[in-house]
């Protein structure tokens, strides 16, 4: 006679859910303990050359960086510390900052994050003033430019407003401006420092051209 097999007990619905319970369980506590986490599609992935994608909302000054700048016609630069270091924005210590200029291709919105709010204007042109001895540049400057005298006007009283500039001195060029408006100056209004950075606006104006210019000077407060 054939010996009777023995039946194989089926595992329950409750051993089931009872088993995939501690399993997650088992998961909570790698994580918990481990700090172990789950790959997002978006995290930062190194390149090529080892070097990680920068992730950073504000420009750098590097090749790629002012290569973006220019592509892009944006610039936003870090000052919010009271400087503008250059190892912030991948220049060597002992080297210059670049100087962009894009007036052959249009104005870049240029954004200055200062310690209190934030500078800015559209521009051509970008210069930062350096030593091969400084860690950080002495003075950002950058040039506004209108063509008019109403809106030349309108930029030196929104920079009043907008940065602390003296506001006495400003009326009174304004003042003699539009009595004169074929007048030529070079006059330099009082800084401001209400951002926590000095800014000033360094007047060059000839009523014989067509296009007038602003030098904006943005560097640490004294």
């Amino acid at each position: 006679m054939t010996p009777a097999q023995p039946t194989l007990k089926q595992p329950t619905l409750t051993s089931r859910l009872g088993r995939q319970a501690a399993a997650l369980v088992a998961l909570a506590c790698c994580l918990a303990l481990t700090g172990c986490k789950i790959s997002s599609p978006n995290a930062t992935e190194p390149t090529s050359q080892g070097s990680t994608v920068s992730t950073s909302e504000f420009s750098t000054l590097d090749a790629a960086g002012v290569e973006q700048i220019r592509a892009t016609k944006t610039a936003r630069l870090d000052m919010s510390s009271g400087s503008l270091k250059k190892a912030d924005v991948r220049v060597a210590e002992e080297s210059y900052g670049p100087e962009i200029n894009t007036r052959d291709s249009g104005k870049i919105a240029l954004t200055i994050a200062a310690p209190s709010g934030e500078i800015t204007g559209e521009t051509d042109r970008i210069r930062f003033n350096t030593t091969d001895k400084r860690p950080d540049f002495s003075e950002v400057t950058y040039f506004l430019t209108a063509d008019s005298v109403d809106q030349y006007v309108s930029l030196i009283r929104d920079g009043v407003q907008r940065y602390g500039i003296d506001g006495v001195s400003a009326e009174r060029w304004i003042a003699s401006a539009e009595a004169d408006p074929a007048k030529k100056s070079d006059f330099s209004i009082t800084p401001g420092t209400s951002t926590g950075l000095e800014v000033n606006y360094d007047l060059r104006y000839d009523g014989a051209k067509d296009t007038q210019v602003i030098i904006v000077h943005v560097s640490p407060a004294a």
